[in-house]
């Protein structure tokens, strides 16, 4: 399979891993939009959000958020999840993730 994000998590790819359990890793974007901007993914390949039928995973994922905007000092300022779906909503990788993005004032607006 061709997705970045499976070779990454299969360690295909390196990444600078900021947390990681058996359902989930996160890592650091590689073209951040913010200070802090961790990307969390399943392991398990799921194109997007709306593919997900696993709530274990998707509390994996929260609970990865956490942690993370912990280990990255932004959980008392502040920060963002965000998933895009779609086209329309700007997903480019196919492979469902969640972004946590903080470290600065972010911009209040939805488009």
């Amino acid at each position: 399979m061709g997705c970045i994000f499976c070779k990454i998590a299969g360690n295909e790819v390196p990444s600078n891993k900021v947390y990681e359990d058996d359902l989930v890793l996160a890592f650091d974007d590689i073209q951040p939009m913010a200070p802090v901007h961790t990307i969390i993914i399943p392991k398990k390949h799921y194109l997007g959000i709306n593919d997900l039928d696993d709530k274990e995973i998707w509390f994996a994922m929260l609970k990865a958020a956490q942690e993370v905007a912990k280990r990255k000092g932004v959980d008392k300022s502040g920060y963002r999840l965000v998933i895009n779906s779609g086209e329309h909503g700007t997903q480019v990788v196919k492979h469902l993730h969640l972004h946590v993005l903080g470290g600065r004032q972010l911009e209040s607006g939805l488009g």
